[in-house]
């Protein structure tokens, strides 16, 4: 099989890669700040309720999370299965959130409570004071340890192929089942040109952001 065949082939299946990485992100992220109001709320049973979610969900796997929204509707309560890309999804967005909220929480809690008082004193309401001087503070400080989970990201996308997503890694072994073994192999490229570009992206992202030192 010619190089050109194996490479569309394999940047066919990587857009599906692409394609729950970027899902991730856009949903991940909002959910897991929403989820880190909940561990940091006052109201002890939502407090204790969150945290108990995100330590199930971060000490269990994210292959066995996902082949559980796959499976789970139909064998526990006889509902309709979730489509395969439909399932990594849900199990990957849900995964991330709460990895994420522990990141989002660490950032906020580093920021000094006068900040807060400032503000008051200065005629703010709650949310500004959040989203107008805490928040922004957030984000500059929560940057490099959210590009290691973003870079996480990109490669766990590989997991999906648990549930039959022809996903690279899947398509690779395809091509392995054929007696073809250096696609495996190629695929490597694919995921580190990705992550290259991340790594770009979030540096450049770091710099516009130095205006906080």
């Amino acid at each position: 099989m010619s190089f050109s065949v194996v490479t569309s082939q394999l940047l066919h299946s990587f857009l599906i890669n692409c394609e729950i990485f970027a899902v991730t992100l856009v949903l991940g992220l909002p959910l897991g700040l929403i989820i880190s109001f909940g561990s940091m709320s006052s109201f002890r049973p939502l407090s204790w309720l969150t945290k108990t979610f995100v330590w199930i969900i971060r000490g269990s796997p994210l292959m066995l999370q996902v082949i559980i929204v796959f499976y789970g509707p139909g064998l526990i309560w006889g509902g309709q299965a979730v489509g395969r890309l439909d399932a990594a999804i849900i199990a990957f967005v849900i995964n991330y959130a709460c990895y994420f909220s522990e990141i989002f929480r660490g950032g906020i809690g580093s920021i000094p409570a006068g900040q807060q008082e400032a503000g008051q004193v200065l005629g703010m309401t709650k949310s500004q004071i959040f989203f107008k001087v805490t928040l922004l503070q957030v984000i500059k400080r929560i940057v490099p340890p959210m590009g290691n989970e973003v870079m996480t990201l990109i490669k766990d996308t590989s997991l999906a192929n648990i549930i039959a997503n022809k996903e690279i890694i899947m398509m690779a072994k395809d091509f392995t089942a054929m007696g073809i073994i250096w696609p495996l192999f190629y695929t490597l490229v694919f995921f580190l040109v990705a992550c290259g570009l991340l790594t770009l992206l979030l540096g450049w992202f770091e710099k516009k952001l130095s205006y906080f030192r």
